[in-house]
């Protein structure tokens, strides 16, 4: 089992800072989701992580960069382009030359394309590849050599839905058997269902790295529904905590304080309690409100992010 340790990671275009001293682990037999506004710098990341961009800090697979590893397929598989390949060479063609570059025997080749689905378009050519079918075969290309670590950048572009689902399941499986798995995605509410562990980043800067349930639990947009016949005794008792209160149809929707502070507060002002509900925050909520687009997005201003 491998863990993957980035260090320090910086990258400049020019004046405009990318990525700024960024440090974060990835731990094996987990799904960690990476997550940041468009233009945050995850693309950026990536790249610094595989020695692709030249820039500041260190990354290290199992204790060795990307570049020292003799093998690197064996090490590492990475998913950073949507079609990457030669115009006019097959599909198994390619994977039986990146298998050969690597020391790989090529059946695994004919292995991988069963893995993801494209063996029976393993003689076509990839220009003639729909988005999807190129997502597939790079992610093929980046099991080729059985790694322990895989980084994938937005491998669900040009999916359908069963295609998403069976990306789920393949990396959950993939995670199981003690891989570290980085996967990049704007689709949060899959993320939700996928990962176990978070990166958050923000204009290139570390917001987040640990579980998802510690992310989502930091979010003050979770509140707990309040169900009182003595919602005048209670409501200036819960204000005077610091609590946020407003009148729902069940009840009192309280935010700022748990259900065991809320509970002190009625037993203190003589306040009955019917019922109390903990209602806590997506992942989209605590992601929006943990970069700021929460604000962004209730004014109508648009994100001013420039491009990773």
């Amino acid at each position: 089992m491998a863990t993957i340790e980035a260090t320090g990671l910086g990258k400049s275009y020019g004046e405009r800072r990318a990525v700024h001293d960024l440090s974060f682990v990835v731990r094996p037999g987990s799904v960690t989701g990476f997550l940041g506004p468009n233009g945050s710098g995850k693309s950026t990341t990536m790249r610094l992580m595989l020695g692709l961009d030249r820039g500041e800090g260190r990354t290290t697979f199992d204790g060795r960069t990307f570049v020292e590893l003799e093998r690197p397929l064996l090490h590492v598989g990475a998913l950073l382009e949507a079609k990457p390949f030669h115009p006019t060479r097959s599909a198994r063609n390619h994977l039986r030359m990146l298998a050969a570059a690597n020391g790989i025997p090529v059946s695994r080749a004919d292995e991988v394309l069963r893995l993801v689905g494209l063996e029976s378009v393993s003689r076509g050519k990839p220009k003639k590849f729909s988005l999807g079918m190129g997502q597939r075969l790079g992610l093929a290309a980046a099991l080729l050599g059985d790694p322990h670590t895989l980084v994938l950048d937005e491998p669900s572009n040009g999916l359908d839905p069963q295609g998403i689902t069976w990306l789920r399941e393949l990396l959950r499986h993939l995670a199981s058997e003690g891989r570290s798995v980085l996967v990049s995605s704007h689709l949060l509410q899959e993320m939700a269902v996928l990962a176990d562990e978070l990166v958050v980043i923000g204009r290139g800067r570390l917001l987040a790295n640990g579980r998802v349930e510690d992310f989502v639990s930091r979010s003050s947009l979770g509140s707990v529904l309040v169900s009182t016949p003595d919602a005048a005794l209670l409501l200036p008792a819960l204000e005077r905590g610091g609590a946020t209160v407003v009148h729902a149809d069940a009840g009192l929707e309280v935010r700022g304080l748990d259900a065991a502070a809320i509970g002190d507060a009625a037993h203190a002002a003589g306040a009955r309690l019917h019922q109390l509900t903990t209602q806590h925050a997506t992942l989209e909520e605590a992601f929006l409100e943990a970069t700021g687009l929460d604000q962004e997005f209730r004014s109508g201003g648009p994100a001013t992010e420039a491009p990773a």
